[in-house]
């Protein structure tokens, strides 16, 4: 028999990600077949699964942390903002349409039957899975038609542990607050609590912890210090990422609005020879950044428009005649073109848009998404890349003939003619060690750094531990249901 149990939040960010990535570590762990879920995401942050779709890349890690491949079954339900009012609704994998937030809430009640046949195609090969809500339950708004919290819960028969963050204050009224706000029988599906982000000696807040088992009648299911190596491992949310301090070498990297699949910065961020700017809107590019690093984009087009409203297009002229480098990946390699052409208004209206024109390239925009995982060698050292592609539109021109890339008997990628600004559609190159050693080393640097999957896999061991040390697993377990 399968156990299942959902891991909700109090709020938004209060680490319900990474403690479902740690217990999906420390199950694994003691031996059993472990599998994460997650019925509705919201994140331009995406992984491109074994079975050819895409999920939140926090399912992925988690996925990793289980010991076992992502599938799309994981996170059935996947929302990726395009515009201030408007998301991609992916379904299983596949984009199924693009619609308003206000028009999502008549959608939802048909998106609850397919959430419904991957949580069962799950249970059906794992011991245990973890469920992770989004959000939290409190927003009763949004009640109607859930299929995030509260709403999917019900609908699959589970008991719900709610996480409250401590670090941003006031944790109790966040747990005893939702309890208050909640109906009855949403309510009671509440077994059990766990107070996150502590700093300092746990033992204060003994009595906070009784306190709130004493107003909600819930099991205190521990008090979680906070882990200090959370940096280390791929972050899910754009609002999670922050500049780093490293070594003398500086990578800038522009933060656009609709920025995607920016998980390419990881393994850069960790290089103890590298320092990550990331240059929020209204700052100039810096003068002294050796390679400036233009991410994927959800929204190339906006993006691109925003690029030179934010001025970044005159920084970057002067970054290139000054000798810099510059890369772009995805959307970025889109915008260092010549034109992005979209003739039949994919993401706006029909046109012609003027790109960067730092690469003797043209992007033509068609509706067809490329999802593929993609092995590769680096040409100019024969290191081998492992990563994913995930974009609309071709790229092709001049720079095309100088690709850097080689994807069998395929070119992959553009390159200036004097080599210092380059493109490319291939996401996670960086987690290659000797393609990462190599690259950094053109830049006048060096990678210092353990390797990076070993590094991912021992800090999601260290979590695991650290969950073990500080959270009553076996009770969570024990309170989970039978599915």
């Amino acid at each position: 028999m399968t156990k299942a149990i959902m891991i909700q939040g109090a709020g938004s960010n209060v680490g319900k990600s990474l403690i479902v990535a740690g217990l999906a570590r420390a199950v694994f762990r003691r031996g059993l077949d472990v599998v994460p879920f997650k019925p509705q995401n919201m994140s331009n942050n995406a992984a491109v699964t074994c079975d050819g779709g895409e999920i939140g890349r926090a399912q992925a890690l988690q996925a990793r942390a289980a010991g076992c491949e992502p599938k799309v079954d994981m996170n059935p339900v996947l929302l990726k903002p395009e515009t201030e009012t408007g998301a991609q609704v992916v379904v299983q994998g596949r984009r199924l349409t693009t619609v308003k937030a206000r028009d999502y809430a008549q959608l939802k009640p048909d998106l609850l039957l397919p959430v419904m046949q991957s949580f069962a195609r799950l249970c059906r090969g794992a011991d245990v899975v973890l469920v992770e809500g989004a959000g939290s339950p409190a927003e009763i708004n949004l009640r109607a038609g859930d299929i995030a919290n509260m709403g999917f819960a019900e609908a699959a028969g589970l008991p719900v542990v709610l996480v409250g963050d401590i670090d941003r204050g006031g944790v109790i009224a966040q747990l005893v607050g939702t309890q208050a706000v909640l109906p009855r029988a949403d309510r009671d599906r509440i077994t059990g609590f766990v107070v996150n982000k502590f700093r300092g000696d746990v033992a204060l807040f003994d009595e906070g912890l009784v306190e709130i088992a004493r107003r909600t009648g819930w099991a205190g299911l521990g008090v979680l210090p906070w882990f200090a190596d959370a940096w280390k491992l791929p972050a899910e949310d754009v609002m999670d990422i922050a500049s780093t301090p490293g070594g003398g070498l500086k990578v800038a990297v522009p933060r656009l609005g609709r920025i995607a699949n920016f998980d390419d910065l990881d393994p850069l961020a960790a290089e103890p020879g590298v320092s990550v700017e990331i240059v929020e809107p209204g700052r100039p590019l810096p003068g002294d950044a050796d390679l400036v690093f233009i991410p994927g984009s959800k929204s190339t087009i906006a993006d691109l428009q925003n690029f030179r409203v934010q001025g970044w297009d005159v920084d970057l002229q002067a970054h290139v005649r000054r000798g810099g480098h510059v890369l772009g990946i995805c959307g970025g390699y889109q915008m260092l073109g010549r034109e992005v052409v979209d003739a039949d208004g994919i993401e706006g209206r029909p046109g012609r848009h003027r790109g960067l024109g730092l690469l003797d390239v043209v992007t033509e925009m068609h509706p067809e998404k490329r999802l593929t995982r993609t092995a590769a060698v680096y040409a100019a050292t024969g290191d081998a890349v492992t990563g994913y592609e995930i974009h609309i539109g071709s790229t092709d021109g001049p720079d095309c003939g100088r690709a850097w890339l080689r994807v069998g008997e395929r070119a992959e990628g553009a390159a200036s003619p004097d080599g210092r600004v380059r493109g490319c559609y291939l996401h996670g190159l960086f987690r290659a060690d000797g393609f990462r050693a190599a690259y950094l080393a053109e830049l006048g640097g060096a990678a210092g750094g353990a390797g990076y999957d070993a590094t991912v896999e021992a800090t999601l061991d260290g979590l695991a531990e650290h969950l073990e040390q500080h959270m009553d697993i076996g009770h969570l377990l024990e309170l989970a249901a039978d599915v």
